[in-house]
């Protein structure tokens, strides 16, 4: 499932799921680019792992939120690395909000759009101006876009049920330019902002058919093979990696 001597560029990549991406399509010979935001040094060591594992990276600080700079991070990695192949919308923020409280406004809902939306939407719009026959695009999303069992989220749900939307009809898009386009949707993964082994976690898994949490190398593996020759004939899909929450 190797997709050896691509170029792709995951947005999102300094940290957690985004960060075992870049190393898994790093390791499977592609030239990897990604954006950070407000971790410098975690992405200056996350070029140095790859670059020792004999990979090729470079990282772009850019905000996901702003879709101006969505055109810029893509002419940089074509400007770094030639071309570019692959597209990993990794980057996301999440929110908290009850819809019935009085006090609460929609100014949440700005960033939260601007992250899981619109910037998805803009860097696949820039992207489509490189990515040719064979290309990848692939978008992290969430379980939550399918089945939500917690107050507060909906906001963030109904921001990766877009995604989800956006995927099927640019699968059509893209499809007669031999592009595939699909989600990934993670469920309860342990990184820092969702860690394994607290109280929280320990009610969560009760409710998984694996009674574990996933690895961030776990959902790589799922994006490797979405961008892989392997999944040529796969394309408008949602490819669910929760170890059965759903099920």
């Amino acid at each position: 499932m190797e997709t050896t001597k691509k170029v792709a560029l995951v947005t999102g990549g300094s940290r957690g799921i985004g960060a075992a991406i870049v190393k898994r399509l790093a390791k499977d010979g592609n030239k990897v680019a990604f954006t950070y935001l407000n971790a410098p040094d975690k992405a200056a060591e996350l070029v140095k792992e790859v670059e020792q594992a004999g990979g090729e990276a470079i990282a772009i600080r850019a905000d996901s939120g702003d879709a101006k700079s969505a055109e810029k991070v893509v002419e940089e990695t074509v400007k770094q690395f030639g071309r570019l192949d692959i597209l990993v919308n990794s980057a996301g923020v999440t929110t908290f909000s009850v819809v019935d409280n009085a006090g609460d406004d929609l100014s949440h809902l700005d960033r939260l759009f601007a992250v899981n939306l619109n910037g998805v939407a803009a860097t696949v719009r820039a992207a489509t101006k490189y990515i040719g026959e064979g290309g990848r695009i692939i978008s992290i999303g969430s379980t939550f876009a399918d089945r939500l069992a917690n107050i507060g989220f909906a906001d963030y749900a109904a921001s990766k049920a877009a995604v989800a939307a956006y995927t099927r009809g640019w699968a059509w898009d893209l499809g007669k330019k031999g592009i595939t386009v699909n989600t990934v949707q993670p469920g309860p993964t342990d990184t820092d902002m969702n860690p394994d082994g607290t109280e929280f976690s320990d009610k969560i898994k009760a409710g998984l058919a694996l009674g574990r949490y996933g690895k961030a190398e776990e959902i790589a593996a799922a994006v490797a093979f979405l961008a892989s020759p392997d999944a040529s004939f796969v394309t408008g899909a949602t490819l669910t990696v929760d170890g059965g929450q759903n099920a």
